[in-house]
């Protein structure tokens, strides 16, 4: 049975979209000429899942993503279901092939002249939503603290004598997190034209009607005004999140103090967002290192 039937009943009776149809096709067009070209095999009867993690190696070995990788198995996976279902195969050589792990993808963090763009060029509203939102936006910068954090962040948690900010996060452990004197500043003037809208105490955010924030809110805050600074595709509080790690690292924070700001459990989990991409460390390498120079002397 050719592969032809298979890409007939995806179009037809399945009713895939042409352009997965297309990526179909040159997925088992180049598995084709893979075990022909290099294990020898003219028919797929003769397939076994020795081959198929043979070609997914060689899919990496070419440079394909782990995440392609995936993507052209599940191509393969689909096809051999439809031969055993249709009798042409007595068993699946895919049911014990692995697919490569993917690795976590990160959230680019925002540049340091974006969000300087953000705070000290960036209009926002009259009135307690605008000193709210600007607030908002701030303080998940300033302390890298989670979007359900600052939901449940009230006035009491914040402490301007000693410039900190209790935070309650996942599990019911807490900790402290230290605040700038500007920080500290712009709270103080924030708390005063909350007072003025709502009564003194309860939730440090608060919506137009003396709500707490819920986070489908927050994410549309965020949102908006990140992308007025920022071409990134993701301009939610996670990124501003890990925008304050990433800063911290890159400015000489060990992991470990990095991991006590965050909340994390693990250092692992720490080491996830604070990653150095490979440009920055090839530039200190080539600064630093006495074998990098352009004579190698």
């Amino acid at each position: 049975m050719s592969a032809t039937s298979f890409l007939h009943y995806i179009q037809y009776e399945k009713r895939f979209s042409p352009h997965t149809v297309t990526a179909y096709s040159k997925d088992l067009e180049q598995f084709l000429y893979y075990i022909k070209e290099e294990c020898g095999i003219d028919s797929v009867e003769a397939v076994e899942h020795t081959h198929i993690r043979g070609w997914l190696v060689y899919l990496i070995s070419q440079g394909l993503t782990a995440r392609t990788a995936n993507r052209k198995l599940s191509t393969l996976k689909a096809y051999f279901k439809f031969l055993v279902r249709r009798q042409h195969l007595a068993s699946d050589p895919t049911a014990k092939a692995s697919a490569p792990k993917v690795g976590k993808r990160l959230p680019a963090a925002l540049k340091k002249t974006e969000l300087g763009h953000l705070f000290n060029h960036i209009s926002f509203e009259e009135g307690y939503p605008g000193s709210r939102n600007r607030m908002l936006l701030e303080l998940l910068y300033s302390t890298g603290m989670r979007r359900s954090e600052a939901i449940r962040l009230r006035v009491e948690d914040v402490d301007l004598g000693r410039m900190v900010v209790l935070v309650h996060g996942k599990g019911g452990k807490d900790r402290l997190i230290p605040i700038s004197r500007e920080l500290a500043e712009n709270l103080q003037a924030y708390l005063l034209e909350r007072e003025q809208a709502f009564p003194t105490g309860g939730f440090l955010f608060l919506t137009e009607k003396g709500a707490p924030l819920y986070p489908k809110l927050v994410y549309n805050i965020v949102h908006k005004y990140l992308s007025m600074v920022t071409s990134n595709e993701q301009r939610g509080p996670h990124v501003l999140r890990h925008s304050f790690a990433t800063h911290l690292s890159e400015n000489g924070a060990s992991l470990e103090a990095i991991k006590a700001l965050l909340g994390h459990a693990s250092l692992a989990s720490t080491q996830v967002y604070t990653h150095n991409s490979i440009e920055r460390l090839q530039q200190v390498y080539q600064k630093a290192h006495p074998k990098a120079g352009p004579s190698g002397d």
